[in-house]
């Protein structure tokens, strides 16, 4: 002979499958904040690190020039649709290809054309470099005009 459970048991079976996938997973960076960065320090590590011989700063002098082909030099900042988030910035740094970019163009470990700096890099630089960079980026106004909304 079968029973049902009660009502009771199948609600909070069902509570705790739902509420199971809002809990944290053991890589989860919630509630990790960054110490703030140092922007002069930040510029001077974008030139230690050689991140100029592929990439250039929109509106950033005093910077080495790149050393690649201008057509395949990697601008950073500038004007952009989405906004830049600190941790899009620092995995764009620390995992290339698993940056929104690459994600973006379908690129993968396998086919990433810049080279890991985690060895070479500190902490502090990472820092001072996201800080650098993250202003550089402004997000622009929605394309659309007022006057054709309702």
């Amino acid at each position: 002979m079968t029973t049902t459970p009660p009502l009771a048991t199948v609600g909070l079976g069902l509570i705790f499958l739902i509420t199971s996938g809002c809990l944290p997973s053991q890589k989860s960076t919630k509630g990790f904040v960054f110490p703030e960065g140092d922007l002069a320090r930040g510029k001077s590590a974008f030139v230690e690190l050689k991140c100029f011989e592929c990439h250039e700063v929109e509106g950033v002098g005093g910077l080495p020039p790149p050393e690649i082909p201008a057509d395949k030099v990697i601008v950073l900042g500038g004007e952009v649709r989405t906004t830049k988030t600190y941790g899009d910035l620092l995995t764009a740094i620390i995992h290339p290809a698993a940056s929104v970019t690459a994600r973006a163009v379908g690129r993968t470990d396998a086919d990433e054309p810049m080279p890991t700096v985690n060895d070479v890099m500190t902490v502090q630089q990472m820092l001072d470099l996201v800080t650098f960079l993250s202003p550089q980026y402004v997000k622009l106004e929605p394309l659309y005009q007022d006057n054709l909304l309702p």
